[in-house]
């Protein structure tokens, strides 16, 4: 494996590759290609982003945000479609991601959830067809994004130029990537396997009810940072209960643990340099290979953004409440959809028997 190989593993692969090492000369270069990997990723990402703030706005840094995600995660990722149509249906992702979330903003709570649903749809059922691939941290993580840090007027429209710069990027991207693979289904093919008895259609039917329901509720109970429960449901759904009650647990103790640290570290710091805690938890997401590690780190750069809105106390109440309730609604919502989808399957096959 070359150096830039190397490079281009994920945390996991770099861990397995340290847990490989024969000798101590072979463990230490391992380490050093992770360090470097992590430090080219931090400033990369640092830059891309800075690049869309100075280039549309402050308020749109969100933008930079998600369309990095987008580039890091497809320029790997397939949909699992003809590369070309896989292009089209990213571009009409992006198309949804810059006006759906808007227009919901400008509803009821209700409304806005039934645009949420038909969005998330569009982006599930084309976007997410292998739930294994996780293209859903991707896709509606940035939707959600989007939705919590809207904006209005000239920076809305900055917003959608940021949105087209970052398709045509993405597209880009992936389609120089993908263009020689070679994928014997199309677009169509999604829809026909459409099944409501298999565990993937169950799994991307609450996705695609069940984080718009808690963006609602968490909205008429006037909970700031909404955004925090949807996000927090969508990383727990999963195609199996038992997963996902190892992920709500990992959900809860990492975002106490976070919270824990953060506290401690918004004490001990200078107020000066508050706004590098995020960073530092980036760093710490670099470096975790497993969920509830991710969790603690994600907590920094979450809290180090609400505290100067809300103050440390609101923040932190803020960030637990809305995990907690995100998680072990969405843990609940499935068990029961899981369950009554399972009753109408033996009632059907007891029907069709008679």
């Amino acid at each position: 494996m070359t150096f830039y190989q190397e490079l281009q593993l994920n945390q996991a692969g770099s861990k397995n590759l340290l847990k490989k090492s024969e000798t101590t000369k072979e463990k230490m270069y391992h380490i050093l290609v992770y360090l470097i990997k992590i430090a080219v990723t931090m400033v990369f990402c640092f830059l891309f982003v800075t690049v869309f703030s100075i280039l549309f706005g402050n308020e749109n840094s969100i933008v930079g945000v998600v369309v990095l995600l987008c580039l890091m995660v497809f320029r790997n990722a397939d949909l699992g479609i003809h590369t070309g149509q896989s292009t089209m249906l990213l571009a009409m992702f992006f198309v949804i991601m810059a006006v759906c979330p808007h227009l919901a903003n400008q509803l009821s709570p209700v409304l806005g959830m039934l645009l949420n649903i038909a969005a998330l749809a569009m982006l599930i059922f084309f976007g997410c067809h292998n739930p294994f691939m996780f293209n859903q941290s991707t896709l509606v993580l940035g939707y959600l994004l989007l939705y919590g840090y809207d904006v209005t007027g000239t920076s809305y429209q900055m917003r959608l130029a940021g949105m087209i710069l970052g398709a045509v990027l993405t597209c880009f991207v992936f389609y120089r990537n993908h263009k020689n693979r070679t994928f014997k289904r199309n677009w169509k093919d999604l829809i026909q396997e459409f099944d409501i008895t298999s565990s993937r259609t169950k799994w991307q039917l609450c996705q695609i009810i069940c984080v718009p329901i808690v963006l609602c509720i968490a909205e008429l109970c006037n909970m700031p940072r909404a955004m925090w429960a949807g996000i927090a449901a969508m990383s727990a759904i999963l195609p199996f209960v038992e997963d996902m009650q190892y992920r709500v647990r990992k959900r809860i103790v990492g975002n106490i643990v976070g919270v824990i640290c953060f506290t401690v570290l918004y004490f001990l710091l200078p107020s000066s340099i508050y706004a590098y805690i995020g960073i530092l938890g980036g760093i710490g997401v670099g470096f975790s290979a497993q969920y509830g590690w991710q969790a603690v780190f994600n907590t920094f750069g979450a809290l180090a953004i609400a505290a100067e809105s809300y103050g440390l106390k609101g923040a932190v109440s803020l960030r637990v409440i809305q995990n907690v309730f995100g998680v072990v609604f969405a843990l609940a919502f499935c068990a029961v959809f899981y369950w009554f989808m399972s009753k109408q399957k033996e009632s059907d096959v007891t029907v069709h028997a008679e």
